[in-house]
């Protein structure tokens, strides 16, 4: 944080540089007379938007005349004008972080992770750190090398289960391609509302809700960013009024066995977007974990599977139902 008692004749020499981001300097010419800081900034600064620079006034990383800068000061012409930037948030995701990760398998290729829930996979609006991105580069420096650390898929932050990511472009590009061709296979256990009467399938597209375009929606005649959808689902047990599903995944849509589970009439549990407005039994997020993961080993050509257990919460929360009265 800057100090207004710095002197106006040599201010630049106490604020170093850093984040590798060199400080500006000028003496405001006449033509910005009448103009606000923050305008004024706009003009010598195009390549970075208002809001940012706005921001570094907020955070004291303006000086003008060596004092504390104020975005609404108008300026006259004549002013020394110090800026020392700061990154942006999205700049500083790509960093290391010591965050435990559970490791199922790891060769020279491949990671393969049993993700917790409420672990984000990769930086974003909201979270530009603690993610699995930044777990994976404290884990492995040369996955910096990789685009997106190696990640090739995702799972939605409070769904839990098997993830995998390539540590190489060779490898990424090939999983990139097995999860295009759909050879990737993915099965997923979910609780939801309701009594699941057999097993079936859901081909229906996803594209974003048009009325809350935070949520995906089933769009039966496709739309303008529908993408095919195709989810398979078989009851695994049930009781009167739940049913355990495994869901097995064609494709690879946002939320997509949230909306498909839902579309049938059979939210999950647990679910704030599209599980049932009174979530009975309570649960803290959707009931949904990522069990069994198949592909082909990017390298050597072998069939690979992994399955891990249902993740503790969600198993607790099985068990507290009690017997079922279905299971196959």
């Amino acid at each position: 944080m800057f100090q207004s008692s710095v002197e106006s004749a040599d201010y630049s020499a106490n604020v170093p540089s850093e984040n590798g981001l060199d400080p500006f300097e000028w003496i405001l010419d006449d033509k910005f007379a009448g103009l606000r800081l923050d305008q004024a900034l706009a003009k010598l600064l195009p390549q970075y938007s208002r809001s940012r620079l706005q921001q570094w006034i907020k955070h004291e990383r303006v000086l003008l005349n060596g004092d504390v800068a104020n975005q609404k000061t108008k300026v006259f012409g004549g002013e020394e004008v110090y800026v020392l930037p700061e990154l942006a948030p999205e700049q500083l995701a790509f960093k290391p972080e010591n965050i435990p990760l559970n490791i199922v398998f790891e060769d020279d290729h491949l990671i393969v992770i049993n993700k917790p829930a409420g672990l984000v996979v990769h930086p974003g609006h909201g979270n530009w750190s603690g993610t699995l991105l930044n777990g994976l580069l404290a884990h492995d420096k040369n996955l910096f090398t990789v685009p997106r650390a190696g990640i090739v898929h995702r799972l939605d932050k409070e769904t839990s289960g098997l993830m995998v990511v390539a540590k190489s472009i060779i490898a990424q590009t090939e999983l990139v391609r097995q999860l295009q061709a759909r050879t990737v296979k993915r099965q997923y256990f979910a609780l939801v509302k309701g009594v699941v009467p057999s097993s079936g399938t859901v081909d229906a597209p996803i594209g974003r809700n048009p009325k809350d375009r935070l949520k995906m929606a089933v769009h039966p005649r496709g739309g303008a960013d529908a993408k095919p959808a195709i989810t398979h689902y078989e009851p695994v047990s049930g009781w009167d009024r739940y049913t355990l599903v495994c869901c097995k995944l064609e494709t690879g849509r946002t939320h997509q066995i949230r909306v498909h589970m839902q579309h049938l009439g059979f939210p999950l549990i647990g679910d704030p977007f599209y599980g049932p407005k009174v979530s009975e039994p309570a649960f803290h997020r959707q009931a949904l974990h990522a069990w069994r993961l198949g592909l082909i080993h990017p390298i050597s050509g072998e069939e690979m599977a992994w399955e891990v257990p249902i993740a503790e919460d969600m198993q607790a929360l099985i068990d507290s139902l009690g017997e079922p009265t279905y299971v196959k």
